[in-house]
């Protein structure tokens, strides 16, 4: 098989959305597959995702809809997953189907939350699907943005850099360009990170903290960041290339994040569960922190914010005094 071969989007939400819009501009059609069946019914009937990215209209003539995860496998050869991380798991354990002989390609930023694992090492682990096969799509990019088709940029990533120079031509349009790199795991962590540090962004945002003050703190996140990744995988990566100070620069600024949202509510005082009920999408910095701060147990690797972020959230410290501490360690 020449890949990609049949394409199928994994997932409902706004980032699914987003890809299956990117990779129908280059291919003729595409496997969706959705959870709910009622939601697919209304998605054919709408002409568009009826809760996500509303104001992308597609034509359901190319998409092959599936609710069995089973069935839309064995139809398809590379799997693109956009499954938030905390479902990941319930997702995944439904599946009978051999995946070692499909392309995987992980967009989601997280790790497999209690196991604290990459989403490539999950496949690669449980699945048995060769690293070779697996790939990473990262930032910087929004959803919202490839929505309006507003010029964007991925990182691909991937061990076998001709599997990645195929997906390129997948991900590859008028308004998205990409890079490719071998740095997977660099890459993931960066992806998990920089969410965590956007709520922090947001909780200095709610308190009224300026531009100024967030750029020094973006200049501390990313080090920590550097730090943290190379403990765990040193090699010449650079840091301020957009996968990872890049992707940490737009998730930490824009409205569209919703993290930095998440970290907002908090600044101006709500609780971690009320600013989680009045979210209508899963602030994927929540269950990073908690995943990070276990795995650095073992690499003790210094990370004031990640640490001052999980007092926050899981020890239920006051933000106003964390925070304010926070600002002396900074540089």
């Amino acid at each position: 098989m020449a890949l990609p071969g049949k394409i199928a989007i994994m997932g409902g939400g706004s980032w699914a959305t987003a890809l299956a819009k990117i990779v129908l501009s280059t291919q003729d059609s595409i496997n969706w597959y959705m959870r709910r069946p009622e939601l697919i019914e209304e998605f054919k009937t709408v002409g568009h995702n009826p809760n996500y990215l509303t104001s992308v209209k597609f034509d359901t003539g190319k998409i092959t809809f599936y609710s069995n995860i089973n069935q839309v496998i064995k139809d398809s050869d590379t799997l693109i997953f956009a499954i938030p991380s905390p479902f990941f798991k319930q997702h995944l354990k439904k599946i009978r189907t051999p995946l070692k002989d499909k392309f995987i390609v992980s967009a989601t930023k997280g790790l497999i939350p209690e196991e604290n694992m990459l989403i490539t090492d999950y496949f690669a682990e449980y699945y048995d699907v060769p690293h070779e096969n697996i790939a990473v799509i990262g930032g910087p990019c929004h959803a919202e943005e490839i929505a309006f088709e507003r010029l964007s940029y991925l990182t691909l990533g991937c061990t076998d850099m001709g599997n990645a120079g195929m997906l390129s031509g997948v991900f590859n349009n008028h308004y998205l360009n990409n890079s490719l790199s071998q740095d997977v795991i660099g890459i993931e962590y960066a992806s998990v990170l920089k969410n965590v540090y956007a709520v922090v962004a947001g909780i200095y945002h709610g308190m009224k903290y300026g531009d100024n003050f967030q750029a020094v703190f973006l200049s501390n996140a990313v080090k920590e960041m550097h730090r943290f990744i190379d403990a765990i995988h040193k090699i010449g990566r650079d840091i301020t290339d957009s996968a990872y100070l890049g992707d940490l620069l737009v998730t930490a600024y824009s409205r569209f994040s919703r993290n930095r949202t998440f970290g907002t509510m908090i600044g101006k005082g709500y609780s971690v569960r009320i600013a989680q009920l009045e979210m209508e999408m899963i602030a994927e910095g929540y269950f990073g922190t908690k995943c990070i701060y276990e795995i650095n147990e073992k690499y003790k690797v210094d990370m004031p914010i990640l640490d001052t972020l999980y007092r926050i959230l899981y020890e239920k410290r006051p933000a106003t005094y964390e925070i304010r501490q926070l600002t002396k360690t900074f540089i």
